[in-house]
């Protein structure tokens, strides 16, 4: 093959391969970013996020099977259709850490993002463009807040702007002068902070977690009982620090109703000794290294009592079946050896008072926590009530990107109600022409024009909106 013939050869490879080198690029740029960046698509993806958050709401999170087939039964079916199955497919048990869910997240705030670089940032773009000083007296025909002084107006000009925090950039006999810039900048804070508060939300489902754990008075605990977690989340379930339970206690009112319950605790670090302590009860809960423990319920895990002058005895104590009539716990004690012979202990509350049942069921006695009582020819003394804490324990390394994001986005309205104001001028063979537009509280630009206007003078001619108000 000759030299010509191979350089002819490659030509051709080459322009075949740029097309298919461009094509990606050129359907990124001409279908994909506009498809994002439409309105409509951002405005269903809003309201489907919406709905699936509602119905997270409605429908229990992270409960166990039996309890939706025994509110989701398949019949009847509610609505017709939503039974435990259709539930449990879609995963609308845990809606917020589903994949399409989490699709759903990533395709609005792609939608953002692109809506952001093709319209907000270009019109930002357009904005400065626009601090072009207008030359010709015809480019102010344009403006529907227009007049022409028949006079040379610009020095007297200049002042009444600075009075009113007009920001004055001058060339030559030309002026341009804007205050409120910061409104054309608002909604781009706006896009950005909803944009910081999905990658917050996606980044919590992906590395948080969620446990439950429910510990005895004077015990220490390792968080292990995890309810939910994100696929990421390994490294922020702890293991080098565990948690000591001092001491729980309910506060209760005179009628006998609970008041608050505290749970004294303690954090260790891997040599047991304490880093961090604290009081916890409702809305005050413990926070370390991104972890918040919450005082979320509590239980009465067992009874300590003593026999004659028997050794003390802890017997741990059950949650019984009332049929939802309130809660009790209950535990049973050997009198005899033999174990032939015992009575049932119950608890209500950790106030003190036991009740004492025989082996037909027959309420024999009641003893305070501290105080003894005779039973099958023995004396039972009731030490003490030992509670459980019961503890919800979360994290969410998300939180501050969320914080950090909605701050913004308040921010960002608030930015986007200040008025962005213009106002061109140019001096031009003894006559002075002026103009302005705003791009919101048109009424009020309208009255500072006029009121500028007056006292600039009469113009000789008056243009569009000035002409009516006048």
């Amino acid at each position: 093959m000759s030299i010509e013939q191979q350089d002819i050869t490659a030509n051709d490879k080459t322009t075949a391969a740029t097309p298919l080198k461009r094509l990606p690029q050129a359907f990124f740029k001409r279908e994909l970013i506009p498809f994002l960046a439409d309105l409509r698509l951002a405005i269903s993806l809003l309201l489907a996020i919406a709905v699936f958050s509602i119905s997270g709401t409605v429908i229990e999170q992270g409960q166990s099977l039996q309890f939706y087939q025994a509110n989701y039964p398949e019949s009847p079916a509610l609505f017709g259709f939503l039974t435990w199955k259709v539930l449990l497919i879609l995963g609308l048990d845990h809606v917020y850490r589903t994949w399409w869910f989490l699709a759903l997240l990533i395709l609005f705030g792609s939608s953002l993002t692109a809506c952001t670089f093709k319209r907000q940032l270009p019109a930002l773009r357009w904005f400065s463009r626009t601090w072009n000083f207008y030359t010709q007296p015809r480019q102010f025909q344009k403006f529907a807040l227009s007049a022409e002084f028949d006079r040379p107006a610009l020095n007297d000009l200049l002042p009444l702007l600075e009075q009113r925090r007009y920001k004055i950039f001058r060339q030559g006999e030309a002026v341009y002068a804007h205050k409120g810039i910061i409104g054309r900048i608002g909604p781009i804070v706006v896009h950005v902070g909803i944009l910081v508060i999905l990658v917050g939300g996606i980044w919590g489902t992906m590395t948080g977690f969620m446990a439950q754990e429910m510990i005895p008075s004077g015990q220490t605990f390792q968080i292990k009982n995890i309810t939910e977690a994100g696929p990421l989340a390994g490294a922020q379930i702890p293991k080098d620090w565990a948690v000591k339970v001092n001491r729980f206690w309910i506060d209760y009112l005179p009628d006998g109703n609970i008041d608050q319950f505290y749970s004294d605790m303690t954090v260790l670090d891997r040599e047991g000794k304490e880093v961090k302590h604290k009081i916890i009860h409702v809305n005050e809960p413990l926070r370390y290294r991104g972890v918040t423990l919450y005082q979320a319920n509590w239980a009465i895990a067992a009874v300590r009592v003593r026999l004659n002058n028997s050794p003390i005895f802890q017997l741990p104590m059950a949650l019984l079946d009332t049929g939802g009539k309130g809660q009790i716990w209950g535990t049973w004690l050997p009198t005899k050896p033999d174990l032939s012979e015992g009575v049932s202990l119950v608890a209500k509350d950790l106030q003190g008072m036991v009740l004492v049942y025989d082996m037909t069921g027959k309420l024999v006695s009641t003893v305070r926590a501290g105080m003894s009582t005779e039973v099958n020819g023995i004396t039972l003394k009731v030490l003490e009530l030992v509670g459980s804490t019961g503890l919800q324990i979360k994290a969410d390394p998300g939180i501050p990107l969320v914080y950090a994001g909605f701050a913004l986005l308040m921010a960002g309205v608030v930015m986007s109600y200040v008025s962005h104001s213009q106002v061109w001028a140019l001096q031009v063979n003894g006559q002075c022409f002026i103009g302005g537009r705003t791009n919101r509280a048109q009424v009020v630009f309208e009255r500072e024009m006029i009121d500028l206007f007056n006292q600039l003078g009469q113009p000789a001619i008056e243009s569009g909106a000035i002409a009516s108000s006048t």
